[in-house]
């Protein structure tokens, strides 16, 4: 029995040690994490033609993803899209980096494809989260429709039945 404790007394502390060096590490690993965030932020010129239209793009997808949100079909073409746009960042890294001169002033375009995956994909993933979000509360509004009309017009067959 001492064998036990002593050896559940140990593996204890061997958690507890764990535990600790986890989330002296966790606090320490943000302010590097929130550093590279801000030289990747500083590192862009937003100025640039482009990038404008890029988030002007995005700003116009949000509000249509917001306004659209009781047409469940309109939805669906919206969410399908954006995840085409997310599978196809991969080529369209590959392509603007190939031809970044003609519309860029730096090659913000690397082979891992990091800056079009935050200012492409990032966006493009959020609202299609958001449109998941908005159907799954669609489909439960309709389960509770349902439903609803299942139990009146089982309360109007035992009325009925019982006249």
């Amino acid at each position: 029995m001492e064998d036990l404790k002593s050896a559940m007394e140990e593996h204890m502390e061997q958690m507890a040690d764990l535990v600790q060096k986890f989330s002296a590490e966790l606090r320490s690993g943000l302010g590097p994490a929130f550093d590279n965030f801000i030289g990747f932020f500083h590192a862009i010129d937003w100025k640039e033609g482009w990038l404008m239209c890029l988030m002007g793009f995005h700003a116009v997808l949000f509000l249509l993803t917001i306004f659209s949100r009781k047409n469940v079909n309109f939805q669906m073409c919206l969410f399908l899209l954006a995840l085409a746009g997310v599978y196809f960042a991969e080529n369209l890294n590959r392509f603007l980096g190939e031809n970044w001169k003609s519309f860029a002033g730096q090659n913000y375009f690397d082979q891992n494809g990091v800056f079009l995956s935050a200012v492409w994909s990032g966006p493009l993933l959020v609202f299609a989260i958001i449109i998941l979000v908005n159907t799954l509360f669609s489909l439960c509004n309709l389960i509770v429709r349902w439903k609803k009309a299942e139990l009146r017009h089982r309360a109007r067959l035992a009325r009925n039945k019982q006249e």
